[in-house]
């Protein structure tokens, strides 16, 4: 499972930050970052889920307001927004 973070769209509410620590506010960009991703495609990066951060990760998504974070199975099939 993977998480795929379009930081472009990003507003800065910082909720996923308050839902999983592996986003960090960046208050110099008035964005999240995500801490381990790699940029796949200008602006979107993507890193692995650890199995124990499953749940804190899909919550993350769900309360973004822009859905600006999707998670996405082995599959390619998108879990959540």
């Amino acid at each position: 499972m993977r998480v795929e973070y379009d930081r472009d769209t990003c507003i800065g509410i910082f909720q996923c930050v308050d839902e999983w620590d592996a986003f960090q506010k960046n208050l110099d960009d008035g964005k999240a970052d995500l801490d381990g991703a790699e940029e796949t495609d200008d602006g979107v990066f993507v890193r692995e889920i650890p199995e124990d951060a499953e749940f804190d990760a899909k919550f993350a998504a769900r309360v973004c307001p822009v859905e600006a974070i999707r998670i996405v199975d082995d599959d390619g099939e998108q879990l959540v927004p």
